[in-house]
């Protein structure tokens, strides 16, 4: 480099370095960047370019960690299952299983609705969804079943709580979430209903 070159290049003062992500915070990026881009416009809308957007990076920079959108898209949900079961998880509906739902869904408000609003309506990705719903009508049927007696209104309360309990978190979420601190209570509230409605009258 000439002098003159490096005295130009010193007073324009020194370039903006690009900071370099390793391979799973650029991973993690992309995937906050497609979740957001995902939950506003949905699958089919969403093109790469519109997450690549989001993301502040190029399109060749989402090839190197994804194959394509689709394969984007599961890691998107494959990820917020995860989040999910950690934060509430897997075998027990006890008194902590609706607020940890609550908690699950207010962390991540777009991979909540992607689990359970948007990728239910895509029919390349239901299977994931119907998986999730088996299980958890089984961990519910499997619960309920102590308080509950054998029969018909069994398997309606073991497949109605769960839909129902995914439907009012995300209208919470829908409403802004109001008085987070009272919407377990609530939403307990009105499960306690249906499991009393499912018990046989006299």
């Amino acid at each position: 480099m000439s002098t003159a070159a490096g005295q130009s290049q010193h007073e324009a003062g020194p370039a903006r370095p690009v900071r370099r992500l390793r391979r799973a915070e650029r991973r993690e990026q992309i995937l906050d960047a497609a979740t957001r881009a995902f939950a506003r416009a949905g699958y089919a809308a969403t093109g790469l370019d519109d997450i690549a957007a989001e993301a502040e990076l190029t399109r060749a920079m989402l090839y190197r960690h994804f194959d394509s959108k689709a394969d984007l898209y599961r890691a998107v949900l494959d990820r917020a299952c995860t989040r999910l079961a950690e934060a509430t998880g897997a075998d027990n509906f006890d008194d902590d299983a609706i607020p940890a739902l609550l908690r699950a869904a207010a962390a991540d408000p777009d991979g909540f609705r992607l689990l359970f609003r948007y990728a239910a309506r895509e029919p390349d990705f239901r299977e994931l969804i119907d998986s999730i719903t088996a299980a958890s009508r089984e961990v519910g049927r499997r619960n309920l079943a102590r308080v509950i007696p054998e029969g018909p209104w069994l398997d309606w309360a073991a497949n109605l709580i769960p839909a129902f309990t995914l439907e009012a978190v995300i209208a919470w979420l829908d409403a802004g979430q109001p008085d987070s601190d009272q919407a377990a209570d609530r939403i307990t509230a009105a499960v306690h209903g249906v499991m009393a409605a499912a018990h046989p009258t006299p």
